[in-house]
């Protein structure tokens, strides 16, 4: 993402894992994980909107932490479906920001294929340790189903979607969010990828990212 990137690799649920870490300017307010598009249709961890995302949490004085899911690029293994994908993203929760005593704050982000791991991945953490903030973009719901977000979470996720996404359809992600009445933030005129738009994206995401936790 820049010059100050750092790149590493975990051990991963099958083989090692890409990592990519931005750290803020000051002190970091926690750990920020965000999680890729689909691995078949060229999803990495340098997709533009995951960039966007790590840049907006970096701003807000977050680390943000990026990774490959297994079969990409340097990533160990092959494409599971969702279901090892989430384990390599609960294992790279493990690794940056481990539960316990002390443990940092947490937040997690995702697109489209990685949004909807992303959901799977809170319903199995929210339930042993505090998710601050929680951003899902262009969020796959038809594919596969995504988790539904606890109600108590509301406040601290944004969902947002392209109104013109031909990859996800707007009206699929009404039909996820609709029996939830959990808000979706819609992008007039925007495809999948927010070609054009990605500075509007970066603006949402830092509003909400400034916004109490609660």
């Amino acid at each position: 993402m820049n010059s100050k990137t750092q790149k590493t690799t975990i051990a991963g649920p099958a083989g090692a894992l890409d990592l990519a870490l931005d750290l803020p300017a000051g002190e970091s307010r926690g750990i920020a994980v965000i999680a890729h598009p689909h691995p078949l249709f060229g999803g990495t961890l340098d997709n533009k909107v995951v960039q966007t995302l790590a840049r907006a949490f970096v701003q807000s004085g977050w680390t943000a932490v990026r990774f490959n899911f297994r079969g990409v690029g340097g990533s160990a293994g092959s494409h599971d479906e969702g279901r090892g994908e989430l384990q390599d993203l609960l294992a790279v929760v493990q690794h940056a920001a481990p539960a316990g005593v002390g443990q940092a704050a947490l937040a997690l982000g995702g697109f489209s294929f990685g949004a909807f791991v992303t959901t799977h991945a809170f319903a199995r953490l929210q339930a042993s340790r505090p998710i601050d903030k929680l951003v899902l973009v262009g969020t796959s719901v038809s594919r596969a189903p995504a988790a539904p977000i606890d109600a108590a979470a509301h406040n601290r996720t944004l969902v947002v979607h392209g109104e013109q996404d031909d990859t996800v359809l707007l009206s699929d992600v009404f039909d996820w969010a609709r029996p939830q009445a959990l808000p979706v933030t819609v992008v007039p005129g925007v495809g999948h990828f927010f070609h054009g738009q990605l500075p509007l994206l970066k603006n949402l995401v830092l509003r909400h990212l400034a916004s109490p936790v609660n």
